[in-house]
């Protein structure tokens, strides 16, 4: 499943969601993205991410599908957050769900850097003084 929203998410209620469908999930494997205090040496105040929510959606679906068919996943879901964003506000969770811990770990990872280099999402900080755009980070 992939999301795209402004509201927070609960990590537990999402995983134990996509738990209770499946009694073979041995492995689940979590990245949780948040909103750091301080990049390029400067105090953040805020995170505003923008998204080109159609394109976005469509390219979080591809590469799910693609991770589910390479590590044989049961289940894979991938949350995205847009809007402004507090430090330490949740923005991005992803969540592998396989019989083994290998698949799940890897995926994970696979799923990250192509969600950072890939989809259309845009970062601007907002620092004490004055803001600017950020570039993704693989």
């Amino acid at each position: 499943m992939v999301k795209i929203q402004k509201k927070d998410f609960d990590i537990e209620k999402e995983v134990q969601l996509i738990k209770n469908q499946y009694s073979n999930i041995g492995a689940v494997s979590l990245f949780i993205g948040y909103v750091r205090d301080f990049n390029n040496n400067m105090d953040v105040n805020l995170l505003e991410i923008e998204v080109y929510e159609n394109m976005a959606k469509k390219e979080l679906s591809k590469i799910r599908e693609n991770a589910v068919r390479k590590w044989n996943l049961i289940d894979c879901l991938i949350i995205h957050r847009y809007g402004k964003l507090k430090v330490n506000d949740k923005i991005v969770l992803v969540a592998s769900f396989s019989e083994h811990r290998k698949d799940s770990f890897n995926s994970n990872k696979y799923i990250m850097d192509y969600l950072k280099k890939n989809v259309p999402f845009w970062k601007k900080e907002t620092y004490s003084k004055g803001s600017s755009w950020v570039e993704n980070n693989f």
